[in-house]
């Protein structure tokens, strides 16, 4: 069973990492065109694709938490 699960979490970490960044990059691009355009009210695409990433990576937080919660619980 940990021969299934601990590359799945490898696979989840990897997955919470990328999202992360991707909502991380979203983010500072945001902010430069606000910084840029002087505004900062619109909901501009890129908003729209942090917040996506920042919601995937905490289905895949979520999901690596029930992996090692299995991993603990066969563990014992």
């Amino acid at each position: 069973m940990a021969y299934i699960l601990i590359p799945a979490l490898l696979i989840l970490m990897g997955l919470v990492a990328y999202s992360l960044i991707k909502g991380i990059i979203a983010f500072l691009k945001t902010t430069k065109i606000d910084l840029e355009t002087g505004e900062g009210t619109t909901a501009t695409d890129m908003q729209l694709a942090q917040n996506k990433a920042m919601f995937a990576r905490i289905k895949y937080q979520a999901l690596a938490i029930v992996v090692v919660a299995i991993l603990l619980a066969v563990s014992r």
